[in-house]
């Protein structure tokens, strides 16, 4: 029973651990985030189809997104190479504030 309960524990805690390590500084990525208008827009909105939209999105999917282009894993001739420069912390606080605009 005590086995139980210590795992339950240790999820729960690994649970909020994940929510507290994914929230970024909205204002630090207001910041960074000022190269991105150049495609994406001053208000998260791009002018041309070709670029997506940032404002609103999840900044989980921001995150991954980012994360991807940093890696490798996801290669565009534009974002690999802005992604590269980004910190993970970075990265957190750019999705923060994408995220917050509504």
């Amino acid at each position: 029973m005590k086995k139980i309960i210590v795992i339950a524990a240790l999820v729960a805690g690994m649970g909020s651990m994940g929510s507290a390590m994914a929230a970024g500084d909205a204002a630090a990525g207001k910041v960074k985030a000022a190269v991105c208008a150049a495609c994406h827009g001053a208000n998260g909105i791009s002018t041309n189809a070709l670029w997506p939209n940032l404002r609103g999105q999840k900044a989980d999917y921001i995150i991954k997104q980012l994360k991807a282009f940093k890696a490798g894993t996801r290669k565009d001739p534009l974002m690999s190479p802005q992604a590269a420069q980004l910190t993970d912390q970075d990265i957190e606080n750019v999705a923060a504030y994408f995220s917050s605009l509504k």
